[in-house]
């Protein structure tokens, strides 16, 4: 069930004056809505003065791109060539796009069309990274924002594509709710912007001008150098995907694999792709959950995969994922941990602007990244050695880029495939994630884990050379 990146579950900030703040803006925006329920419409210069105003309240001074709003008005960026256009399509869309919390109001706002990204997305899509609102400038937006209402106009419909899951979290149905929301969408779809392996995971670049297939055959390569895999071993891929990581492994070091997912849809396509290759007799894939894989008994493993899955397991269970992997390992095994972690210190946005976590309602319900001290602490109390870590932040950014430009190029076929509004959503997802790793604001790192032998040993190299012989 390999991963696709997501920005960091946090906790709410706490921050000293918040809480009044609201509280009097909440009041102040009251009084407004009275006094303006007596006043005439606006015309349609004064919604475009008022929209204007706005922007000047909200927007960076450093960005890199222009808005143009609902009548051709363009608001440029002093760093031009600008490197996008927001597009307001309406005179009332600002008023839907600035409710708060604000990443799911602007995410919500462009799934519904109410505006426009032209250009580089990305640029755009982490505009609120970039935001300073406070609570003054709070007090100013409710000022201005009531002209560009319409009258009884309350809160918009729900979207139909939000996830739904039932059950406590991280338990194992639910878990395999989430997991089949994001993955069960359609194989087509993801044949469209992944690479011929169809490898949903960071790749790897080591010149940084490979393709997406040349650098995700990289990406396995290096994870199989890592793990020193045998011809005859025997290899456990938790969460296995479309089958990318256990069928090039046994091609190219005639390993015996088994790989478990909770998508059914990834479950069939990875088999026909076993089929197609003639490796029934080295890979097995099935449809189950990682805390299961000791059904096939204790210590059956020499090595242990897990790339882009260890997002879907949660922080409180992350002990129980590492101590079972560590008990189906062989004395001497290793195990590549592979996942996408959050920052040491993220930066912590105001309640109003990161309030409402849009990823965990429309892409990865209940995912959760930790940062790299708390995945190696959990490793290493279930008794794992840490041997080798190594962050390819940079390289995340890259494949994504390629995954962004691939959708973009396939766009009409993905619209038919999941509708529009699906459509936008992968669309804004994957183009936001780029400047998310190129900033830091997200992390990849690849966490090779020995559990010794029982004198001890890791079976590891005294040096890194047979990775880049």
């Amino acid at each position: 069930m390999t991963a696709s990146p997501r920005p960091p579950v946090r906790p709410a900030p706490r921050r000293s004056g918040t809480a009044p703040a609201l509280l009097a803006a909440a009041g102040l925006g009251a009084g407004l809505l009275v006094r303006n329920a007596t006043r005439p419409p606006p015309t349609p210069a004064q919604k475009r003065e008022t929209a204007l105003k706005i922007m000047e309240v909200m927007l960076p001074e450093k960005r890199a791109f222009d808005v143009r709003l609902w009548d051709g008005t363009v608001l440029h960026t002093p760093r031009q060539p600008a490197r996008a256009t927001l597009v307001i399509n309406s005179e009332y869309a600002l008023n839907r796009m600035l409710r708060f919390p604000l990443d799911i109001s602007m995410g919500e706002a462009y799934l519904r069309g109410d505006y426009d990204i032209e250009g580089d997305v990305g640029t755009v899509a982490n505009l609120g990274d970039d935001l300073e609102l406070t609570p003054t400038t709070l007090l100013r937006l409710l000022a201005l924002l009531p002209a560009l209402r319409r009258t009884g106009e309350g809160a918009p419909d729900p979207l139909a594509i939000t996830a739904k899951l039932e059950g406590p979290s991280h338990s194992r149905g639910r878990d395999q709710q989430a997991v089949q929301y994001h993955y069960d969408v359609s194989n087509d779809f993801y044949k469209l912007w992944l690479d011929r392996r169809m490898v949903y995971s960071c790749g790897y670049f080591p010149t940084g001008s490979e393709t997406l297939d040349d650098a995700q055959a990289a990406k396995l390569e290096h994870i199989c150098r890592k793990l020193r895999l045998q011809e005859g071993e025997r290899l456990l891929d938790i969460g296995c995907g479309w089958g990318g990581m256990a069928i090039y492994a046994a091609q190219h070091y005639g390993v015996r694999v088994l790989g478990v997912t909770l998508s059914e849809a990834q479950l069939a396509e990875g088999r026909a792709r076993v089929q197609a290759a003639g490796l029934e007799h080295l890979v097995t894939l099935e449809l189950r959950d990682y805390r299961d894989v000791l059904s096939d008994g204790e210590g059956r493993f020499d090595k242990i995969s897990s790339i882009g899955m260890a997002e879907h397991v949660g922080s409180k269970n992350l002990p129980a994922y590492f101590a079972t992997a560590f008990a189906a390992l062989k004395p001497g095994g290793l195990m590549m941990n592979h996942a996408i972690a959050s920052p040491p210190n993220p930066r912590k946005l105001p309640q109003w602007v990161e309030g409402g976590n849009f990823a965990g309602k429309y892409v990865f319900p209940d995912g959760e990244l930790q940062p790299i001290y708390e995945t190696l602490q959990r490793a290493a109390e279930a008794g794992f050695e840490v041997r080798d870590v190594e962050n390819l932040r940079e390289h995340y950014a890259l494949t994504l880029r390629h995954w962004a430009d691939n959708l973009e190029a396939h766009g009409e076929e993905a619209r038919e495939a999941l509708g529009e509004q699906r459509f936008r959503l992968w669309r804004l997802y994957l183009n936001a994630c780029v400047p998310a790793f190129e900033r830091g604001n997200l992390q990849l790192f690849q966490s090779l884990l020995a559990k010794p032998d029982a004198e001890r040993r890791a079976h590891v190299p005294f040096s890194r050379g047979d990775l880049y012989r």
